[in-house]
Parts: C-alpha cells; sequence; structure tokens
C-alpha cells in the first residue's frame, strides 16, 4: 500500500470521527472459558487459543502463557503501527522484525516471596529493519510508532482495571 492508498482510505474515517468523536471510542472484547485443569481458552476469531500454567511455574509447556501473549500483542501492535506510519511517512520497508521480551519472577506468582514482584519488572521492544531512511527517518518513525501504538500505550498509560468476580 502506498501513502496516497493509506490516506485515501482512512479520510473518510479521520473525517466522520472529527464530526463525531464518540463514533471513534471503540469496544475491544476478549472472553475465556475456564475448563479442564488449569487452562482458559480464548477464541480469537480465527483460532483457539489456550493459555496455561508457565514452566517456571507449574506448566508443561503444552499452553500459550498469557505473559507471552501479552509480549506478542504488543509485537502485533506495534508491527502493524509501524508499518502504517512507514507507509504514511513513504519509508519503503521491505522487510523487519518486532521483538519484545520480559522478565517476570516466578516467585511473585507463587506466594514464594511476598517481596517477589508479580507480573514483567520490565519489557524491551526492539525493531530492526530492512528499509532505505536516513537516521532522521527512523527517529521519526519511531517516535510516530511508539505514539500511536494502542498496546504500548496502554501499559505504558498505568490504565485503571476495574475487576469482579459473581457467581453464574
Amino acid at each position: 500500500m502506498k501513502a496516497d492508498e493509506l490516506r485515501a482510505l482512512q479520510a473518510p474515517i479521520k473525517e466522520k470521527y472529527r464530526d463525531n468523536p464518540d463514533a471513534a471510542r471503540v469496544v475491544l472484547k476478549a472472553e475465556g472459558r475456564l475448563g479442564e485443569g488449569i487452562a482458559c481458552r480464548i477464541e480469537t476469531g480465527k483460532a483457539i487459543a489456550e493459555a496455561g500454567l508457565h514452566p517456571s511455574t507449574g506448566g508443561d509447556g503444552s499452553q500459550l502463557c498469557s505473559g507471552d501473549m501479552l509480549l506478542e500483542a504488543l509485537v502485533a501492535c506495534a508491527g502493524v503501527t509501524c508499518k502504517a506510519v512507514a507507509t504514511a511517512l513513504d519509508i519503503p520497508v521491505r522487510d523487519g522484525t518486532v521483538t519484545a521480551s520480559g522478565v517476570f519472577d516466578a516467585r511473585g506468582t507463587l506466594g514464594v516471596d511476598k517481596e517477589a514482584p508479580v507480573g514483567l519488572d520490565a519489557i524491551e521492544l526492539t525493531f530492526s529493519l530492512d528499509a532505505d531512511a536516513t537516521e532522521e527517518q527512523l527517529a521519526s518513525l519511531h517516535k510516530l510508532t511508539e505514539r500511536y501504538c494502542v498496546v504500548l500505550q496502554t501499559i505504558r498509560g498505568n490504565v485503571p482495571v476495574a475487576s469482579s468476580i459473581s457467581l453464574q
């Protein structure tokens, strides 16, 4: 896709949102089903994913780790955003990789050490691109990719999460 094609595709959408800001508020939803064993099945719309315990917490490695899935969501969003921004800036990206990694202390989630944190203590997001771009263009691409990546901004934004539990 070329920059002018992307602009033409998004122009009526942007105009709609300028005229009606409430229309831009999109509800995203994920749902899982608890089943046998220690697992949660998520229907993605394309496939069924089953998450379970990470091997460091007792899993056998046959199920997805939700921490990995979080990083995969970040990589997917950052990758799509990077390609969209590159297209808008007329920076031809032939190929590339996006990698996210993070470390968690299994003692926290297992309750072994009350002082050990639960969750990733840091995330590293890396882009490696095969593109014809100057250092200035690359810096702009990086800055704008970070700015417009929904998952990255959500993680960085310390978004409040409401939680509840009830019986069926």
